[in-house]
């Protein structure tokens, strides 16, 4: 009884440890950003990039949230009109449609391999001068992979994506020309086609880089319990 009860504590604990080792998915996201090389102004406004889509547009008023906490990171400031910003940032976001991946494993399929050893055993009788022997003789068999089963199997994708491009509001009011001052983009590609639950562990990973020049596509590996992404929302929290 008490082994009982002790294998079944045993039991209860490992289940309560598998539980808490249950890592949240990993996000690998590739950022590539480039700059034009001299300073510029840190006050901005945030605009939509999308053709169509409205600064009141619900979809973009909470992706801008995000971007606000992340420009405010790296140091930049929201200005309180188009007047006063230095530079229009314009904020684009896309989510592309599933693609399918197959691909292939085999399972092994166990069998019997064949005898390991055998024992005979059977009695004698004797009438007089004559004898009989029964017998009998069992086989002790062996097991093991005998062949294998292909099988198939398909995964979904998706690839994300956010890019913040920067213009010059300065050169703009003077020479009425566009001139881009920095651009970053942001990749990553996975399971998931919800882009509002992927949204801020991209912008949080990309913090560092924006208006930054990378000189090469990076990538930047976190999860949602990063505390990089627990900062942007909470600072998205408090606005």
């Amino acid at each position: 009884m008490k082994n009982s009860k002790f294998c079944g504590t045993l039991l209860l604990m490992g289940l309560v440890l598998c539980a808490g080792c249950v890592s949240r998915p990993h996000y690998d996201v590739r950022i590539d950003s480039i700059n034009c090389g001299r300073p510029t102004g840190q006050r901005y406004i945030l605009l939509p990039g999308q053709k169509g889509v409205s600064p009141g547009d619900l979809q973009f008023q909470e992706f801008a949230k995000y971007a606000h906490g992340a420009l405010e990171l790296r140091g930049f400031s929201q200005a309180v009109s188009l007047e006063e910003a230095d530079v229009a940032i314009f904020l684009y976001y896309a989510i592309s449609d599933p693609s399918e991946h197959r691909y292939t494993y085999s399972t092994p399929i166990y069998g019997r391999t064949g005898v390991s050893s055998s024992h005979t055993y059977g009695s004698l009788y004797s009438y007089g001068n004559n004898a009989t022997y029964s017998g009998t003789t069992t086989y002790t068999p062996t097991y093991g992979v005998v062949g294998s089963m292909q099988h198939t199997g398909v995964y979904v994708t998706f690839t994300r994506y956010i890019s913040l491009d920067a213009l010059d509001l300065e050169a703009y009011r003077d020479t009425e020309k566009e001139i881009q001052v920095w651009r970053t983009d942001i990749f990553s590609t996975g399971s998931s086609g919800d882009l509002r639950k992927v949204f801020p562990v991209m912008i949080a990973a990309a913090v560092d880089y924006i208006g930054a020049n990378t000189g090469e596509e990076i990538t930047v590996t976190l999860n949602e319990d990063d505390q990089r992404v627990e900062t942007i929302k909470t600072i998205v929290a408090i606005e």
